[in-house]
């Protein structure tokens, strides 16, 4: 298989929001994402975007036809994302003062000496998307 293109890594999620121009506001606020691109459509609505967060990239764009956000849907998870940090009490810290709803604090999850050891934290964004944010502890063996 060919390499992603530069600056891509090998896979990456697009979410929907209701009103995506504020979401990139908020990701950019709460979870620390740099915006690399963004493409509207002229009528306030946001066609393309790319967001990036140490090389991992997420992109965002504005609700439509069979593409929704959690909110249009009464709540219900329409994707979650995992995101390994640097610092995952420090990431809580700043999610937690930009405003994101805590699911669930930072803890342990420790899988046995022959996995791995994160420490995770679960959060709701803007719109209800569903995140975990975590830090390697351990690798196996």
């Amino acid at each position: 298989m060919p390499h992603p293109p530069p600056g891509w890594p090998r896979i990456s999620s697009a979410l929907f929001y209701d009103d995506a121009a504020a979401a990139i506001e908020w990701l950019e606020k709460a979870f620390g994402f740099d915006t690399r691109l963004r493409v509207e459509d002229g009528a306030g609505g946001i066609v393309h975007s790319e967001l990036e967060l140490d090389g991992g990239v997420v992109m965002v764009a504005s609700a439509r036809d069979a593409l929704r956000s959690p909110r249009s849907v009464g709540g219900a998870n329409t994707q979650s994302l995992f995101v390994y940090v640097e610092d995952v009490d420090a990431h809580f810290e700043r999610a937690r003062a930009g405003g994101a709803v805590i699911v669930s604090a930072p803890s342990d999850r420790d899988y046995g000496d022959e996995a791995w050891k994160d420490r995770i934290y679960e959060t709701l964004d803007c719109e209800g998307h569903r995140w975990w944010f975590g830090q390697r502890l351990r690798n196996p063996g």
